[in-house]
């Protein structure tokens, strides 16, 4: 009894809340320690544009078991997306306005033929690194494999904006088996998977999930508290935040995204399987922008080009006048989200008739506890650095979308994360006094 707590959980997202809850439930002394004023870490609903919206992670699906069971024990139910009436695209050469339904066709034949092999490489989508094929996929790149597709050049555009919305970035070096992985996840279907991704809301915003989670929690929460210094011996792990505040535990989950890792001193150093990792990081360092067109429009889904400072849009809410729009686009120093002429300027090559009034937005590339939006891995990745960060060093375990073995970058992912590694310290505990 001569640590502070028996475990430190490390960031107030949705993989911490869940390990923390896990832990304390089975009768640990839990500290979560989290450098926000907040909880929910890169999912926030948050009053902008008049009214309350989705900065960050938002969409989740019954696919998705982990966040439906969380839904289920809250008694939570979802609000959808409106279904889109009018779909706006851009062929590689023109602007062509059409239905969803001829978007999604254009879409099929060549995401059908790129997945074709997802359930085969993938059989249990749970486990990627039992894959038996791993070691010759990983390697390959997604925009290579897109090359060897005998598809038109309209439908390689259109390909390629497709999966730089899923990555939220660039697609140099894209993993391949990224790529399966989501479809696999989805049980080989591409549109079931893509309805995963933008289709249905939390009822009540992740805030009312993130709340959830909190209050069914018996640890001790702090705020305001940013981690520098993570020392662990034979004896347990003394974490110390850039006030100097310290405090030690036998153990620590830190959900740290991938990227901000390098904010952190390990001592000892971690291994140079994570450290190449933290270095070379994920591909999700996009931009996510909300902001309000004049008129009170029907709905619609726009994609754009690959290499657009936005490349897709999808209209939210209609109030007041306004129709609600969300931008997504690659690149997080391509567009400044707050000026509104440039969101303008690049929604009409697509759709010439709107005006854009006001944006919001929050900048998770520039945020120092984040610095990336949703992980998205590159080639290498899962033979590589996976399995360094899913083991524990000494008395650290990492968790959190970015280790995740299933839906990697979603809440899902978050949540089945923050339980390995709950019900992982679990296990060791109940061996040692057996």
């Amino acid at each position: 009894m001569s640590n502070d707590y028996d475990i430190i959980v490390i960031g107030a997202g949705f993989a911490g809340l869940t390990a923390a809850r896990e832990l304390a439930h089975a009768g640990k002394r839990v500290a979560v320690l989290e450098a926000r004023d907040r909880i929910g870490g890169r999912t926030w609903l948050d009053e902008r544009l008049g009214m309350e919206l989705e900065l960050g992670g938002t969409w989740v699906h019954w696919t998705q078991p982990h966040v439906w069971a969380e839904l289920r024990r809250y008694g939570i139910g979802l609000a959808p997306s409106p279904v889109p009436r009018n779909a706006y695209w851009w062929d590689g050469t023109r602007a062509v306005a059409g239905t969803p339904d001829e978007l999604l066709e254009l879409l099929d034949q060549p995401n059908e033929l790129l997945a074709a092999r997802a359930r085969e490489v993938f059989p249990q989508p749970y486990a990627p690194l039992d894959s038996r094929q791993l070691a010759e996929f990983d390697g390959v790149s997604l925009l290579d494999e897109i090359d060897l597709l005998p598809i038109s050049t309209e439908r390689r555009a259109l390909l390629e904006s497709f999966w730089t919305l899923n990555f939220n970035g660039r697609l140099d070096d894209a993993a391949f088996t990224q790529a399966l992985r989501w479809v696999a996840l989805a049980n080989g279907d591409w549109k079931v998977m893509f309805e995963s991704c933008a289709t249905y809301k939390i009822e009540g915003g992740t805030k009312r999930l993130v709340n959830a989670i909190h209050d069914d929690t018996r640890a001790d929460f702090f705020l305001g508290e940013d981690v520098r210094t993570i020392a662990h011996d034979a004896d347990g792990v003394r974490v110390v935040t850039s006030g100097g505040r310290e405090r030690t535990a036998a153990e620590v989950i830190v959900t740290i995204p991938l990227h901000a890792l390098s904010r952190v001193d390990f001592t000892p150093a971690l291994p140079g399987s994570v450290t190449d990792a933290i270095v070379d990081g994920q591909l999700g360092l996009g931009t996510k922008v909300w902001f309000t067109i004049e008129g009170e429009h029907p709905a619609f889904v726009a994609l754009g080009g690959a290499d657009w400072p936005l490349n897709f849009f999808q209209s939210e809410y209609v109030r007041d006048g306004r129709t609600f729009v969300i931008g997504f686009g690659p690149d997080s120093s391509a567009i400044d989200p707050g000026d509104t002429a440039s969101i303008q300027s690049v929604l009409n090559r697509l759709v010439d008739d709107v005006t854009v009034i006001e944006s919001a937005a929050h900048d998770w590339v520039a945020d120092p506890y984040a610095q990336e939006t949703w992980p998205m891995h590159r080639t290498g990745f899962l033979t590589s650095a996976l399995p360094a960060l899913q083991e524990p060093f000494g008395h650290i375990h990492f968790a959190g979308a970015d280790v995740a073995d299933g839906w990697g970058g979603f809440i899902d992912g978050a949540i089945d994360s923050g339980l390995k590694a709950a019900r992982s310290i679990l296990a060791v505990d109940q061996f040692a006094r057996t």
